[in-house]
């Protein structure tokens, strides 16, 4: 047995779950599903009950705790009606449950120690007729059903945990990584889970894989899984740049080296402010940071919106001569838009090049609009007219702690919040972020492919 199997085998027996939980989770997904046909049978409306997701498939890994339950409505119900039967059989089936909203609210609970989404849905003949995204996701069920036996679903689990452990698993707009439907795809598409890494090793973006052959449309992505079940999407829309590099990374290093450790994920302790304050002290950079209250949405709406706006401030600090390093966003309480800057402080004045002289019209309105300013000038730069002005913003924390912070892009929920109040921290300030972004900051001070 070669030493790449060998590894394999090994996760497999720690991430295939044994009869007994596969037992448990049966039944309980068996008393879920009762429950909510029972709730259903009590509607003015037809509607059925189905179990979806990795567990439906087959494919979740030993200690997850999740059951995601889908009720499917006709087609032709008003989409009013379909939330509000949705929310009755949700609270019926997890009374103590919550509600969250993706395209529209579902009910989201505990039962018996899982994680329970019960989630409505159109009943639709084709996954071209979707009106709600989560219409498509009893055809992806049903697609993978009928094509992954025991040991692929297995050889997918393996992908799982390998993804999860690099840090590259996961749809939401958090991590941009690999949905699991994604991975059973690639999987699927290459035979294994070894054959996915071996060939993972070579990808060259654009890479595109068509399971059906649908052939009808491109897509702008590094990587392009064109849905069986529905040719107008690409699957991997959702995965960044960084996560595509990422898989190609640790795929090259499992091939290289295997070994369980590349299965298992990275903890770090968390840094502390004076940990902090070491790494800043060795690094000589001048970070800034801007701080406040957590907009009150969803993750998947808060993470673009922090991304946009970190975005806008970390260009907008390089198109002012401050030189960004490398910046992060992270969430909890607070948010915090962090920035870490080569340049601390910029000279009192700035230069300002003109047009040339021989452009008589924007020539002479340069000149006039300087000549009797405290600006340095207008003098010629060779044959062009310029000055030496005052700067608006000698350090990134000036810029930042101004009105013209508001004139970068931001996310609408993040204005707002910054509208209501923020502070900004710099230099060794930052390391107050510690209390509450301690792991978030080891990660940063020691980063990994």
């Amino acid at each position: 047995m070669s030493e790449f199997a060998a590894v394999v085998d090994a996760v497999r027996a720690r991430v295939v779950p044994d009869d007994a939980e596969r037992a448990r989770l049966d039944a309980v997904a068996a008393t879920l599903r009762e429950r909510a046909e029972a709730a259903v049978a009590d509607l003015a409306v037809d509607a059925d009950v189905l179990l979806v997701g990795s567990t439906a498939r087959g494919t979740w890994l030993a200690g997850d705790r999740d059951i995601d339950l889908f009720v499917r409505f006709p087609a032709d119900l008003p989409r009013e009606k379909l939330e509000a039967y949705g929310l009755e059989v949700g609270h019926t089936v997890l009374p103590e449950g919550h509600e969250e909203f993706a395209e529209h609210p579902y009910v989201k609970g505990s039962f018996e120690g899982f994680d329970v989404d019960l989630v409505p849905c159109y009943d639709v003949a084709t996954a071209n007729d979707i009106q709600s995204a989560v219409d498509r996701t009893p055809f992806h069920t049903a697609y993978l059903e009928a094509r992954l036996d025991d040991d692929l679903a297995d050889e997918v689990r393996v992908a799982k945990a390998f993804l999860k452990a690099v840090g590259a698993y996961g749809s939401d707009l958090r991590t941009q990584g690999f949905a699991g439907y994604l991975t059973e795809l690639l999987v699927l598409e290459h035979g294994g889970f070894r054959e996915l890494v071996e060939a993972a090793a070579d990808w060259q973006p654009p890479v595109v894989f068509d399971p059906e052959s649908h052939g009808r449309k491109s897509f702008d992505d590094a990587l392009v899984v064109v849905d069986p079940t529905d040719p107008e999407r690409n699957v991997a829309a959702a995965l960044s740049e960084r996560n595509f590099a990422r898989l190609v990374h640790y795929a090259r290093d499992l091939l290289a080296d295997p070994r369980e450790a590349l299965f298992e994920p990275r903890t770090l302790d968390p840094l502390d402010a004076e940990d902090v304050r070491e790494h800043l002290r060795a690094r000589g950079t001048h970070p800034v940071a801007v701080r406040f209250d957590a907009p009150d949405v969803v993750e998947d709406q808060l993470y673009p919106q922090l991304d946009k706006s970190l975005g806008g401030l970390a260009g907008e600090l390089d198109r002012r001569g401050f030189a960004p390093l490398r910046s992060l966003r992270v969430a909890n309480e607070t948010a915090v838009l962090f920035v870490e800057c080569s340049v601390a402080e910029l000279p009192a004045i700035e230069r300002h090049g003109g047009p040339p002289v021989g452009v008589r019209e924007h020539a002479e309105g340069f000149y006039e609009a300087y000549r009797d300013t405290d600006a340095y000038g207008p003098f010629l730069d060779g044959d062009r007219y310029a000055v030496e002005r005052e700067r608006e913003f000698r350090t990134p924390e000036a810029f930042a702690a101004s009105d013209a912070l508001f004139d970068v892009a931001l996310g609408p929920h993040v204005e707002s919040a910054l509208e209501e109040g923020y502070e900004v921290l710099t230099g060794e300030e930052v390391a107050e972020l510690a209390d509450e972004f301690g792991r978030e900051l080891a990660a940063y001070f020691d980063p990994v492919p």
